[in-house]
């Protein structure tokens, strides 16, 4: 690093403060400590070692940063801002925690601002999108690149602090990362030795350099602000050669800028914005607020034209790439995140349904297996015709059946094979969820993930963030319900399912036997706007032939269908979803023919059809209705009149045969029937 360059570095660090401390005061809420601790660490990135292109945000091949503490939003809005990015304007700074804006309190992938890899803020997410970005971009460079064309070959950096480093979810990824050998992925801890309430020293006391080479990273500890050791140490980190993930513990000074709150917890929040105007003229800043120096200016409009540069380079590679190698494009371009960056003509980015169906033989009229079993039967046709779709499992392949090809001839993401299509997680629940959400983001894989529904809990904060974020995430989440059985409670999720129904953007699919089971995983796989999850049985469910095939697998789609129609004037409706639809097909047979039976596996769906469909389906003017599924039942009454009745489970389950569970709890026709009968007429 010359002298000129050190010293323009050092003027844009300390104008990324003054714009840190502008835009919190202006809010009156925000995070400045690590916007100023850590603002030399995003002088030397963004002004000298991160390749990215303000001019074109969607590079396949740039790196991905990712701020992991995602409180200290301000860091990367300014950063984005003086490296060029179009909606990172100095109004949107300004704008920094209003309504609407681009710069929300936390960083959002749903905003979009050019630059933001993924919405971050509950601690420790951020370190496992990152991993997950990691595995994504190993993953291309192992499908795509060529001897002659290397398209893929860029890093993911990530920014953590010590909160995010006592998450639990931060050691799952961290350790999956160590495990698989992830040479792309760089670490950098803002080790301050401060969090929210105290001292760091007061929760803390492991030395995490030692605790990262024990799961098998490099590690190395620099000082954070010196620029010029900052940046050797990213240098170090790209060329380490060893194989290993690399994790730079950076020493900073929290509210660097602010003497008066400088390396207490009171520089964390936004307690030191009271002492703006006077941390101002101390950085040596003008009267004038969100100020930018013109020579800082002037140096970073020359850093985004060596960007373009750069973008241009590998655009010539790509376009020689795709003249080479045509089948490979023509896979590549499926993805959705890549329209831009195919200048060809290619496959629809949402998935043809009707492909995907014909994919799908029918299931033979005498199965009974179950709906994982289905699952499985399912996804292997579908494979073939989705190249990018990842499997994943947190060790429970076996169980939850999910593994993409046969597990006899492993296809597995590991060191020395990253083209493997299946990721072993091992029991790692919510970091492999979190991971997920990288792959989801990095922006060319679909990923899936499978665990026991019950577990979903675990993996909830994740979940959360993928509906948050719009990520087409797939969970194939099995053993369902109380059908379980001699497991007992604990591993019988009566309370999950409502549970995820009410987070926005999740779709809960729950099928009822193999063909709406079809029906379920080409929904997951055409949907493209938010997460998917997959709810399947561990027990044996038949064949409902009764109902065509088309009916099933199509009517998962809407979320919602007629699955018997009546043969009289209509005067009730059983709803179900899932292994329980079976028992109301049966109780319908006993009520009359003035019974219609509706399967609704996936409420989220039905919602979103034309109020015409749900008219069709479920007519106002039938108000005896009675739904049943083995979960607690409160979230049916959307679909029930004031005298409907949901029957459902209000306790934990038993530990017996899954059957005998049905029974003991009222999960069964009879009881169907029972309730039925004493309804008030219409």
């Amino acid at each position: 690093m010359s002298s000129s360059e050190k010293e323009i570095l050092a003027k844009a660090a300390d104008i990324a403060r003054g714009l840190a401390i502008d835009a919190v005061h202006a809010s009156q809420s925000g995070h400045l400590g690590l916007p100023l601790g850590c603002a030399e660490i995003g002088a030397v990135l963004y002004g000298q070692k991160l390749r990215h292109c303000p001019d074109h945000p969607e590079w396949l091949n740039r790196d991905r940063f990712v701020l992991s503490a995602g409180h200290g939003s301000m860091f990367l809005y300014a950063w984005l801002h003086l490296s060029g990015y179009a909606e990172m304007t100095l109004e949107e700074i300004k704008r920094f925690r209003q309504l609407h804006s681009k710069t929300p309190g936390h960083p959002e992938l749903t905003h979009a601002p050019s630059g933001v890899e993924t919405t971050t803020g509950p601690l420790g997410q951020g370190v496992g999108n990152s991993v997950g970005m990691a595995v994504a971009a190993l993953m291309a460079a192992a499908r795509f690149n060529t001897t002659e064309h290397v398209i893929f070959d860029h890093h993911i950096i990530c920014l953590c602090g010590d909160g995010c480093l006592q998450e639990g979810v931060a050691m799952e990824a961290a350790a999956f990362a160590g495990h698989q050998r992830l040479e792309n992925l760089i670490l950098i801890y803002d080790s301050n030795n401060v969090t929210l309430d105290a001292m760091a020293k007061e929760t803390q006391s492991e030395d995490t350099a030692k605790k990262f080479e024990a799961m098998g990273w490099d590690a190395e500890t620099i000082d954070g602000q010196d620029m010029e050791v900052v940046a050797a140490a990213i240098d170090r980190a790209r060329k380490a050669g060893s194989g290993k993930p690399q994790f730079i513990v950076a020493k900073t000074l929290i509210g660097k800028g602010i003497p008066e709150v400088a390396g207490t917890q009171k520089a964390h929040g936004e307690g030191g914005a009271k002492y703006a105007e006077a941390a101002r003229k101390g950085l040596g800043l003008p009267d004038e607020h969100y100020y930018v120096a013109p020579e800082v200016r002037d140096y970073f409009a020359k850093r985004r034209e060596e960007l373009l540069q750069d973008y241009n380079h590998w655009m010539q590679r790509f376009e020689a790439w795709k003249t080479a190698n045509p089948e490979l494009a023509k896979e590549l371009a499926v993805s959705s995140a890549l329209s831009q960056q195919m200048s060809q003509q290619t496959d629809q980015k949402t998935p043809d349904t009707g492909r995907l169906f014909t994919a799908i033989p029918d299931f033979p009229a005498d199965t009974k297996i179950a709906t994982r079993k289905a699952g499985s039967e399912v996804l292997q046709p579908l494979s073939k015709i989705t190249p990018l779709l990842i499997g994943g499992s947190a060790d429970l392949y076996g169980s939850t059946l999910n593994y993409i090809g046969d597990p006899k001839i492993t296809d597995d993401f590991k060191p020395g094979h990253r083209g493997g299509r299946n990721i072993r997680f091992g029991i790692r629940e919510h970091g492999m969820c979190s991971i997920l959400n990288g792959i989801a983001a990095h922006g060319i894989f679909r990923p899936s993930g499978a665990t026991f529904l019950v577990f979903a809990d675990y993996c909830r904060p994740a979940i959360r963030l993928a509906a948050l974020s719009h990520l087409p995430v797939v969970y194939v989440f099995t053993h369902d319900s109380i059908g379980v059985g001699e497991d007992g409670p604990t591993h019988e999720p009566v309370e999950t399912v409502p549970g995820l129904r009410v987070i926005p953007n999740l779709d809960v699919v729950r099928p009822a036997d193999p063909e709406e089971t079809a029906g379920a995983f080409v929904a997951a796989l055409e949907r493209t706007e938010g997460p998917t999850l997959l709810a399947l049985t561990r027990q044996t469910v038949p064949l409902l032939s009764s109902i065509d095939v088309k009916t099933r697998r199509e009517g998962v789609l809407k979320g919602a269908y007629v699955a018997r129609k009546e043969s009289a004037p209509l005067e009730l409706i059983l709803l179900a979803s899932g292994s329980e639809l079976q028992h109301v097909l049966k109780a319908a047979e006993v009520l009359g023919p003035g019974t219609r039976v509706v399967s609704v596996p996936c409420f989220e769906r039905f919602q979103r059809q034309p109020s015409d469909y749900q008219e069709e389906v479920l007519p106002r003017s039938c108000t005896r209705r009675v739904s049943l599924e083995a979960s607690e039942p409160t979230s049916w009454y959307r679909f029930l009149s004031p005298q409907g009745q949901a029957i459902g489970i209000k306790r934990f389950g038993l530990s017996a045969p899954g059957g005998t569970v049905m029974k003991e709890l009222g999960i069964t026709a009879e009881h169907v029937i029972e309730v039925a009968r004493n309804l008030p007429k219409n």
